[in-house]
């Protein structure tokens, strides 16, 4: 059974970093596209940042130049946020499949597997 588990959320200062981790058991199923999304009540889940098996890396304009993605292999990867913001609360999910597709790459619907999410709060 396929399971992804986000670890690392909490509570820190506005200006400080954060890394999120995400742990996944996907038996018998090969991934290539690896990423993160995130939600704050009352708005659209936001794709945020995504790495591909070739190492390239996408990131949404509201995080970009403050986040980094990386992974270590196929079930664990990582993102860093730095100089971090009120405005980055949120619930943060990781996700993943079996490859990226460009054209969506930060559609909702262009990833099978999410973890149930980590809980981000930025206090000013």
């Amino acid at each position: 059974q396929a399971q992804l588990v986000e670890s690392g959320g909490g509570s820190v200062q506005a200006g400080r970093s954060l890394t999120l981790s995400c742990a996944a058991r996907l038996p018998g199923y090969d991934v290539q596209c690896w990423g993160w999304f995130r939600q704050v009540p009352g708005r659209e889940r936001e794709g945020i940042a995504i790495i591909a098996n070739d190492g390239t890396t996408y990131y949404a304009d509201s995080v970009k130049g403050r986040a980094t993605i990386s992974k270590s292999n196929a079930l664990n990867w990582y993102l860093q946020m730095n100089t971090l913001e009120p405005g980055d609360t949120a619930m943060y999910y990781c996700v993943a499949d079996k490859r990226c597709f460009r054209p969506m790459i930060f559609a909702r619907g262009a990833y099978n597997f999410w973890g149930r999410g980590t809980q981000v709060t930025v206090s000013s």
